[in-house]
């Protein structure tokens, strides 16, 4: 995880199996077990289309949010005290979705992505309210080259008084990504600063695109 600390973002290789991947993608035309379906074009958010989850999550959904929270709760705390942010986060995700609850975002946000010829996301940040875990997780389930080609999945780092950077992640089928939500911290030369990230997906040059997100906080 020391990637996150350096650039922002960090890949977990081989998360799921190619039989996970094929049968969470197969769920994207399926009604049941959604909340909603957006598609992008009409928003401005890119081409494309995304539904969210609804309650009970998909089981292998289900288990990876609470796998997943534990691993990256001490980098969130971490960050922020570095950031000098006063939010703390519980060690079990449940007492942070409680906390969520609490404030009325009570909406789930694990979602699948769907993406053909032409299709893109623009950069942007997934927040849905007051309380947003600063980390969250992408899982690639289609294969590259074989599935599609481009929809490279993108990140920016706009950092204060200087140009933004850009980091374009390469993942294969089953792989996740981790990376920074809104903020993070990056030390320089004369103590850490704060940077603002941004996620996106490139242009599809060719075939179809599905990716797992997994976001800690829910919707308001």
């Amino acid at each position: 995880m020391s990637d996150l600390d350096r650039y922002g973002c960090a890949v977990l290789p081989g998360l799921l199996t190619p039989a996970a991947c094929r049968d969470l993608a197969a769920l994207y035309p399926r009604e049941e077990g959604f909340r909603s379906r957006v598609v992008m074009g009409r928003h401005g958010f890119g081409q494309g289309e995304y539904r969210y989850f609804s309650h009970p999550l998909p089981d292998p959904v289900q288990a990876l949010r609470e796998a997943l929270y534990p691993q990256l709760v001490d980098i969130a705390n971490r960050w922020n005290e570095t950031m000098g942010i006063d939010v703390r986060y519980p060690l079990r995700h449940k007492e942070f979705l409680a906390r969520c609850h609490a404030a009325g975002q009570v909406r789930p946000t694990p979602l699948l992505l769907q993406y053909g010829p032409g299709d893109y996301n623009c950069l942007h940040q997934d927040l849905y309210g007051e309380h947003v875990f600063p980390l969250q997780v992408a899982v690639l389930l289609s294969e590259p080259g074989q599935d599609f080609t481009g929809g490279e999945f993108v990140l920016t780092e706009q950092r204060p008084r200087m140009q933004s950077r850009a980091e374009v992640v390469s993942l294969r089928q089953g792989d996740a990504v981790v990376f920074a939500v809104h903020h993070r911290p990056v030390q320089g030369t004369r103590g850490a600063y704060r940077v603002s990230m941004r996620h996106g997906v490139s242009r599809l040059r060719s075939g179809q695109r599905h990716t797992l997100g997994i976001i800690f906080h829910d919707a308001a």
